[in-house]
């Protein structure tokens, strides 16, 4: 059985979800509501605060899912609780980014400013110009809103520029090796 899978989900206080039909089920919490489908083979269960996934047997898709849903239940009460967040880091001489009213204007070394606009959910903090933080309560939409930002300049290995995750470690590699005249 999924070690996974068979752990028990505590709901912490402040934490209301809703198991309905067909497997949608709603989370709410103080930073925001999020609503998702599961597979229907699963078995959701919630008694006395404690929210728990069971399948009906051993077949490979089952086994896949038992885990799936378990891990994504928990990332939605986590994320409606606590939140998530990224911290993005810009490395680069001129390279720089700052708070347009809820959006975020980054100057990578291009001939344009970038503006990344936030999406409902997401706030961006700035605490220099150098280091981005993005926070939100779906640890989804967190994560991808990252990678678009580290997709605007990736790291590059021979001098480090670029936006990177702040627990990236950029790979250097030499420049080049052939000397003068031979």
């Amino acid at each position: 059985m999924s070690r996974i899978g068979r752990k028990p989900i505590t709901v912490p206080a402040g934490v209301t979800v809703t198991l309905g039909d067909a497997n949608v089920v709603t989370v709410k919490g103080p930073l925001g509501t999020l609503t998702q489908q599961f597979n229907a083979n699963m078995q959701l269960s919630l008694d006395a605060g404690v929210l728990t996934v069971a399948r009906p047997d051993d077949e490979a898709a089952n086994r896949a899912a038992h885990g799936l849903t378990r891990t994504l239940l928990e990332n939605m009460i986590v994320g409606v609780s606590t939140g998530y967040s990224k911290t993005l880091q810009i490395v680069g001489v001129g390279y720089r980014c700052a708070l347009q009213g809820k959006n975020l204007l980054l100057n990578l070394g291009y001939s344009h400013p970038i503006t990344v606009d936030a999406p409902e959910g997401i706030t961006f903090e700035v605490p220099d110009t150098n280091t981005i933080i993005v926070k939100g309560y779906d640890k989804q939409v967190v994560g991808q809103i990252a990678a678009v930002i580290r997709s605007k300049r990736k790291p590059e290995p021979y001098h480090g520029k670029g936006v990177k995750y702040s627990d990236e470690v950029v790979r250097r590699k030499a420049g080049k090796a052939g000397g003068k005249g031979k």
